[in-house]
């Protein structure tokens, strides 16, 4: 980390915790068999991979078999929606799938892609003006045909938090499968997919701690699946390639720790988001909170502000080395309103001016007080 720098995009990705480096560390040196290797070396690998999917298995409270591993969260986002709808197809069970406007793009495109190139019909069910959609909405969308809903459980952009367990019990009743985008959540919600009646379900290890370029995707048992890739038999079939164990291993010592220190550290991280989310709305006039004030992860912070440009915010703010994000990672550049607040409402006047305030381990006090000196003054020259 730069000196003396305040690290505020945790959303966009998170450092990588020194116990998850020293546990990779021997996958990288020494244990280096190829998984479906018959030999002692590949012996070695694939019981280090079998160790991993073990643990995630405990997180998760769920069977070994429902663990899959991919190469990222979009990955594992795009293996549920394509090889969902593939097979529910292939076994004429139907070609409709509902979800929300406010997902990220690892669902929204691979929706927009199944409808323009393989002819599935999609029902965008609108949410509210703090990001929530109404259980009851998405249990009215779904039809005979329906073969799939997706919704995010915690809003990148705006950390708003779904009402899982009801949309997954409506789901669960009218027997269509229900997948949700959980990359925002490990170490700040409980994840246990049996509880929230989720079928399928999406991590990405970077998010909470872990290596880049390694996710998973949770499959319950009896899901029928058409792998969205083709090769070999690794991952029981489901995602073809050589497997990467050291990032298995990372991903599943990144997610132990999360979830060992979630509830104290959710807990201080929600009393620095509080504190800040006052301080900047006492301070700056014209700004708004965005997303749902209490339903909402516990260390994010978005606002958008009146008269200026959110991208522009954020160089501001680099400037005096405060890392923040102008929305969502993958918008940065755009000088129109993000999808979502245009979901959610905001007319462009607002919608440009949007601000995202991430928190994390390193965080403290004293960085909350460092930004809510410096950031009203930025907004105050931005607009002057």
């Amino acid at each position: 980390m730069p000196e003396n720098g305040i690290y505020l995009d945790h959303s966009a990705t998170t450092p990588v915790d020194p116990r998850v480096v020293e546990a990779m560390a021997l996958f990288w040196r020494d244990v280096f068999g190829n998984t479906e290797s018959s030999h002692a070396f590949g012996r070695e690998a694939a019981s280090a991979l079998e160790g991993a999917r073990q643990t995630v298995a405990d997180v998760l409270n769920c069977r070994l078999s429902e663990v899959v591993f991919t190469s990222s969260g979009t990955e594992a986002d795009n293996l549920a929606l394509r090889g969902v709808a593939w097979a529910a197809r292939e076994a004429g069970r139907g070609n409709h799938v509902v979800s929300t406007p406010i997902e990220h793009h690892a669902v929204g495109h691979t929706l927009d892609q199944l409808h323009d190139l393989f002819d599935f019909e999609v029902t965008w069910v609108p949410v509210d003006g703090h990001g929530l959609v109404d259980p009851e909405a998405i249990a009215n969308a779904i039809r005979p045909n329906t073969v799939l809903v997706s919704v995010i459980m915690g809003n990148n952009e705006v950390g708003t938090v779904q009402r899982m367990v009801h949309i997954g019990r409506l789901c669960r009743e009218k027997d269509v499968l229900f997948h949700t985008d959980a990359v925002q959540v490990p170490g700040r919600l409980p994840l246990e997919p049996d509880d929230m009646h989720v079928d399928l379900m999406a991590l990405s290890a970077h998010k909470f701690y872990g290596p880049k370029g390694v996710g998973l995707l949770y499959v319950r048992s009896d899901t029928d699946l058409v792998p969205a890739i083709t090769g070999g038999d690794h991952e029981r079939g489901r995602r073809p390639g050589t497997v990467n164990v050291a990032g298995a291993v990372g991903l599943a010592t990144a997610l132990q720790l999360a979830e060992e220190e979630r509830v104290k550290e959710s807990i201080r991280l929600r009393s620095l988001r509080d504190t800040l989310i006052e301080g900047v709305l006492t301070r700056i006039p014209d700004s708004r909170l965005t997303g749902h004030p209490r339903h909402r992860l516990p260390h994010h912070a978005s606002f958008v502000f009146l008269g200026v440009e959110g991208e522009s915010i954020v160089q501001a703010l680099d400037m005096e080395r405060i890392a923040a994000s102008s929305g969502a990672a993958c918008d940065q550049g755009e000088l129109e309103p993000s999808p979502v607040l245009e979901a959610m409402g905001f007319s462009p006047e607002w919608g440009v001016g949007s601000l995202r305030l991430t928190l994390g381990r390193s965080n403290t006090a004293e960085d909350v007080t460092q930004v809510l000196e410096v950031l009203p003054g930025v907004i105050g020259r931005l607009r002057g």
